[in-house]
């Protein structure tokens, strides 16, 4: 069960189960009968529902009495259910690191951030580098990553503090090749993995930009 359908009530679960499988939508007498509550309890279980923006109103379906309104899951709704993408995505890893080996994994990874970045370019000519950072932090946000620019050592740096390959990059590290290929390029920079949640770090932390100077002249 997800973690905010688990937070809902046992009356509101039960709710959003019945209009799961229920393609047309179910209408009040419906759920009236299957959760064994009034009409009143379930018009309000509906209204506090279609606020969070789980349920909507569904087009009645042609009859020959007085249409009914009926009520179904948005896409939002549908997505409080666990899928098992996890599983999935970790066999699959599984079978492409058996077949590929390390660098063969690793070079097919890069790819695919190639590739995602290629179909979602980011805005980044004639942008400062604090800019580019905010762009670049509000794509891997908008990706799950729960990413912000943050000042580190004065300088503008992306901070992820959702790896959203979390599980899959423990068990194979070479996952990380996809975000970092991802971001190089989104942004036509070098990126740099100065701290990673997988290793230990606090946040998922990234450097934009070639290595500073050295002020050392020796």
């Amino acid at each position: 069960m997800g973690e905010a359908l688990r937070q809902l009530g046992e009356t509101r679960q039960r709710l959003l189960r019945q209009l799961l499988p229920a393609a047309d939508g179910c209408t009040v007498e419906t759920l009236c009968e299957r959760l064994r509550i009034s009409h009143n309890a379930v018009r309000q279980h509906l209204t506090a529902l279609i606020g969070r923006g789980w349920v909507r109103r569904v087009e009645p379906l042609p009859s020959g009495g007085r249409p009914q309104m009926r009520y179904g899951l948005t896409a939002s709704g549908r997505d409080l259910f666990p899928r098992n993408y996890g599983l999935l995505s970790t066999a699959l890893l599984a079978q492409l690191h058996e077949r590929l080996g390390d660098a063969g994994l690793e070079a097919l990874l890069e790819q695919l951030g190639r590739n995602m970045a290629a179909a979602q370019p980011l805005p980044v000519e004639n942008v400062d580098h604090e800019a580019l950072v905010r762009a670049l932090a509000q794509r891997l946000d908008e990706l799950g990553y729960e990413a912000v620019p943050a000042r580190h050592h004065g300088e503008w740096q992306v901070e992820a503090f959702n790896c959203v390959f979390h599980a899959l990059a423990r068990q194979h590290p070479q996952v990380c090749r996809f975000d970092l290929a991802y971001m190089k390029a989104a942004t036509g920079q070098r990126i740099h993995h100065m701290e990673c949640i997988v290793r230990g770090g606090h946040v998922c932390r990234f450097r934009v930009g070639p290595e500073p100077a050295s002020s050392d002249p020796g």
